[in-house]
């Protein structure tokens, strides 16, 4: 399938409808999927692959697959993200108990299954520090794949995204073996990689139980043919030194994810390293990050500022210094809603209602980012038409 305008245009209004239908059957048909060697390898990043630098600028990142219209981090989210158009889809991984790398945007599943229905795991709800923060919950790594296997998805803010909740219970948690099958099986249907932008989720913390991430993660990219330079796959995370390992591990793309300037990275904590993000976005922290990452994933706020009243301030130098380092920028996260959306985009008095989303985005994109983060990817795209014919990266 063209990657270009016209061919997404007419998918944006064909996926919409069709997409509440025949994607229900994926969660099931994932139970059957091939082997590894005869699924694996076929739409990895090889074969005429380009390599990130190949994929349409501004680039248009589902995240957690299309969750502004379906439970994020299910089967359902990743293939209406993808029939939307979206160029990249993401993953956030976390551990199971056994060992086995589920998506999950956190270790605690609470607010995004059914687990609390089940009586079974009453007894497992508890409360941890994860990176220092206390949460209350069930958590993945206290239950075996099987276990987790027996728990459906479900709308994780249900109060602002009402609709979704129509797909409660439609689908299980993925594991990213799942998720490598099902991108090849596109892959080889729609005649070009499948790209993934996958996080390991907590890394420190996790080593710390003995379930470090990116050792299996390594394993599985190998296994599937993404391990390469030019894999159809990005690497992010919030901690630097889990990129440093990965990058010892595969030649995958790597991205070093950036929270508010004020924060230190856990594993930064861990080692007391007192450097902060806001040091991190300076030219040598940003030095220092292009020794072993091809990118960075800044919260939008470190490259538009919002004041008090939540409207949009001066940008930053980032995008200017980063792409001087030869670093490109994935920021998140643009959604439609009025209550994520900076102020002078809003329209009305519901949070959950849709404000002047493509408004938004048109400003990003002026920024000259090379991609962002959206629940809504139809929107990204819609936006990003106007920057794309004839637009080379800025960093390219």
């Amino acid at each position: 399938m063209t990657q270009g305008g016209a061919a997404r245009r007419t998918v944006l209004g064909a996926a919409v409808l069709a997409a509440g239908t025949g994607i229900t059957s994926l969660a099931a048909g994932t139970a059957s999927a091939a082997s590894p060697s005869a699924e694996g390898g076929g739409h990895g990043g090889h074969g005429g692959n380009k390599g990130y630098r190949g994929l349409p600028y501004p680039t248009v990142i589902g995240h957690r697959g299309a969750s502004g219209y379906r439970p994020e981090h299910t089967l359902g989210s990743y293939q209406l993200a993808l029939d939307l158009g979206a160029d990249v889809i993401e993953q956030d991984l976390v551990p199971t108990r056994d060992g086995h790398l589920v998506c999950r945007h956190e270790n605690e599943i609470g607010g995004t299954t059914d687990v609390a229905d089940h009586p079974e795991f009453a007894g497992r709800r508890t409360t941890k520090s994860v990176d220092g923060v206390s949460v209350t919950g069930w958590f993945t790594e206290d239950f075996t794949l099987a276990e987790l296997k027996t728990l459906r998805a479900k709308e994780r803010i249900p109060a602002v995204r009402q609709r979704n909740t129509l797909y409660d219970g439609q689908w299980a948690v993925p594991t990213f073996e799942e998720v490598l099958r099902w991108a090849d099986r596109e892959g080889r249907r729609r005649g070009e990689p499948v790209w993934l932008h996958v996080e390991t989720k907590h890394p420190s913390y996790f080593r710390g139980l003995g379930l470090g991430l990116e050792e299996p993660l390594a394993r599985l990219l190998r296994r599937y043919g993404r391990d390469g330079r030019d894999a159809a796959v990005f690497l992010q995370s919030f901690e630097p030194s889990s990129i440093q390992r990965l990058s010892r591990l595969v030649s995958a793309p790597r991205v070093v994810l950036l929270s508010a300037a004020g924060t230190r990275p856990w594993d930064f904590e861990q080692a007391g390293d007192p450097r902060t993000v806001a040091d991190l976005v300076k030219p040598e922290g940003l030095q220092w990050i292009a020794g072993f990452a091809q990118g960075i994933g800044p919260t939008m706020d470190l490259i538009l500022p919002r004041d008090a009243a939540g409207r949009l301030g001066t940008p930053t130098t980032l995008v200017k210094d980063a792409h001087a380092r030869g670093l490109l920028l994935h920021p998140y996260t643009a959604r439609n809603e009025n209550s994520f959306l900076p102020a002078e985009y809003r329209r009305g008095t519901d949070p959950a209602a849709y404000g002047d989303a493509l408004g938004a985005f048109r400003t990003y994109f002026h920024q000259g980012i090379d991609g962002i983060f959206t629940d809504n990817p139809d929107t990204g795209l819609l936006a990003a038409e106007a920057f794309r014919p004839g637009r080379r990266p800025v960093n390219g």
